[in-house]
């Protein structure tokens, strides 16, 4: 996620017109992102206590 925020930001201070378009998508891949992370936490748990 880091990387993805640094490179908006980054993207951002070159073309700060195109910057405002961006920020929704990259909340949105963000939320992708974090969502995977807990997932993968839900299927380890699960593995982890049910099996």
């Amino acid at each position: 996620v880091g990387h993805v925020v640094g490179n908006y930001i980054s993207g951002a201070l070159r073309n700060p017109s195109a910057a405002a378009g961006q920020t929704a998508t990259m909340f949105i891949g963000i939320a992708f992102a974090e969502a995977l992370g807990i997932f993968s936490f839900l299927v380890a748990l699960l593995l982890m206590f049910a099996v």
